[in-house]
């Protein structure tokens, strides 16, 4: 189970066809690989359009799973109304302008709503880059509709640290949801914020993940803070060498950085070893 972003995703945030190449064979072979990440399925498709895995990938950090064939949302987690309501009122006093995700009724598109007049440069590019992608639709501008309350799923911020971190602890302290805050991998300047469902982890995820597939075995790959909760729920947790500190730190495991194939070789000799 890989985390993308710094892990199994090289530095051009692509998966390499070496690492392609190793997954999908492994795979074929029978290995149950997937990805837990915090993308959505937008992104995730593409990404591993060249890459054969047979189990869901677990998106949106764990508040929904994704079925890539032929496609479909499962174990999906919607955030308590109130909380969003709530939620919602505390990033606006703040000065934190998420962006709010919901599914459609029949499951299958994602709408995200951005309702502040204008973005920060962070939210700019994030949009752009994300723009004209399939399985998610923007609403710039355009805040949460009554009517999509209760399809809500989550809540992304990026933004100046300080501020975001300071969302983020006034949202644990007034609502019941999960909340998530790390800085970008790219600039430690600029934080993350995701806000989920209550128990939406993940942590939560991969077990409910690892049980359904029946494994015996689960061994996670991450290199983010975000991916300390399965960390610790892991039988075996290994860090790629550009990790956070404190990541590698609550490794079992520290392999080569991401940008070397290291998360598919050393799935690769695992396998083999077994």
């Amino acid at each position: 189970m890989s985390d993308m972003d710094g892990t199994l995703l090289s530095s051009d945030s692509r998966v390499s066809a070496r690492s392609a190449e190793i997954i999908s064979g492994l795979s074929r072979s029978g290995a149950e690989i997937t990805v837990a990440t915090a993308r959505t399925p937008a992104t995730v498709v593409p990404l591993l359009a060249d890459t054969y895995t047979r189990p869901d990938a677990v998106v949106m950090t764990g508040s929904a799973r994704w079925h890539r064939y032929p496609g479909h949302y499962d174990a999906v987690h919607f955030m308590p109304e109130a909380d969003v309501v709530a939620g919602l009122e505390m990033c606006r006093r703040l000065g934190v302008h998420p962006f709010v995700y919901t599914l459609d009724a029949d499951g299958a598109m994602l709408q995200v709503y951005h309702g502040a007049g204008a973005m920060n440069k962070a939210e700019e590019n994030f949009y752009i880059e994300r723009a004209r992608l399939t399985l998610k639709r923007f609403h710039n501008g355009t805040p949460l509709p009554v009517s999509a309350l209760p399809r809500t799923m989550l809540f992304f911020a990026m933004g100046e640290r300080g501020r975001v971190e300071d969302a983020a602890a006034a949202l644990r302290e007034g609502t019941d949801c999960s909340v998530c805050c790390y800085p970008d991998i790219f600039n430690h300047d600029v934080a993350n914020l995701e806000v989920f469902a209550p128990g939406v982890s993940k942590a939560s995820a991969v077990l409910e993940l690892k049980k359904s597939v029946g494994a015996d075995r689960l061994v996670v790959f991450g290199d983010n803070l975000n991916d300390l909760p399965m960390f610790a729920v892991a039988d075996v947790a290994v860090a790629v060498e550009n990790a956070f500190t404190e990541v590698k730190e609550h490794a079992d495991v520290v392999i080569g950085p991401n940008y070397t194939d290291s998360v598919a070789n050393y799935i690769l000799h695992d396998y083999t070893c077994e």
